[in-house]
């Protein structure tokens, strides 16, 4: 195992301080704000470890304040319902005695029934793509420190973008955005953690697409960007720590906030989990 997927399951793994009550810690890697996949990832551990016979099928989240990295997140539950099928969980991230993120969770017991789902658009494999090196050498020079110094380390999840030539320019593309990505070791074989790292993951990228009709990114020194609010839905099992394809569209930008949207498939075509998220996409210069 890297030490980085050691550490992302470190961040993970929440102390337990009383009955609906957790701890989480954010690594220490100079960041001025914790970044929002680990708030998501974090609040899910924290309610799936009040659920016991049923996994999560979606989360809905806002974000309220920044995060403090420096100081740990304490996140609250309430137990708000248990039913024969469904199970509601609400999570509430608590920093310097304020509200940072809010949270709904709902799990739902194994049934059948009926079944259909979207064709994966046809891209080419990871293999074929820019591996991390080509990347850090072409894209790394450009962006702010804070996130170059981030790009530097080693990190849990890799990336493979599909339209990689994006950040090589400011030309305007359509509204569209494929990347792979995967954890880069194994992780356990508990499918919670799966979901819980995918929920991690779901947050990176996702806003950055609402720039693409404008010929911009996120990285660029003079965006500002921030999630708002975020929801994922899971469909079907799958492993993170598995090529995973990110499928994402933009259909709205608008007032400093842009909209995007996500599906994610694995290798054979599944599709796996839904995504939507808005988020502030602000130019600094005006």
């Amino acid at each position: 195992m890297t030490s980085a997927v050691k550490t992302l399951l470190e961040v993970l793994d929440l102390e337990r301080l009383e009955v609906n009550l957790y701890r989480g810690m954010s690594p220490q890697v100079g960041w001025q704000r914790v970044f929002g996949g680990q708030v998501i990832g974090q609040a899910l551990v924290a309610a799936t470890r009040t659920v016991d016979d049923r996994a999560a099928h979606s989360l809905h989240a806002y974000f309220i304040l920044p995060g403090d990295p420096k100081v740990p997140i304490i996140y609250e539950v309430d137990r708000i319902r248990d039913g024969g099928s469904f199970t509601t969980r609400g999570v509430k991230a608590i920093q310097h005695g304020k509200a940072i993120f809010s949270m709904i969770a709902s799990f739902h017991r194994e049934e059948t029934g009926f079944s259909h789902q979207a064709e994966m658009p046809k891209v080419p494999p990871p293999e074929e793509l820019p591996g991390e090196d080509e990347m850090k050498a072409r894209v790394l020079p450009m962006m702010p420190d804070p996130v170059r110094r981030y790009y530097e380390r080693e990190r849990p999840i890799e990336m493979r973008p599909v339209q990689f030539a994006r950040y090589l320019s400011r030309d305007h593309r359509e509204p569209r955005f494929h990347v792979w990505m995967r954890t880069t070791a194994p992780l356990p074989e508990d499918p919670a953690i799966h979901q819980c790292v995918l929920a991690y993951a779901s947050d990176m990228m996702l806003l950055d697409s609402a720039l693409i009709p404008h010929g911009r990114t996120v990285f660029e020194k003079s965006i500002q960007g921030a999630s708002i609010d975020h929801a994922l839905w899971f469909h079907r099992p799958f492993r993170a720590d598995e090529w995973l394809l990110y499928a994402q569209d933009t259909p709205n930008a608008d007032g400093a906030r842009g909209f995007a949207r996500g599906l994610i498939f694995k290798r054979d075509g599944t599709l796996i989990a839904s995504v939507a998220q808005e988020g502030l996409i602000r130019d600094r210069r005006e």
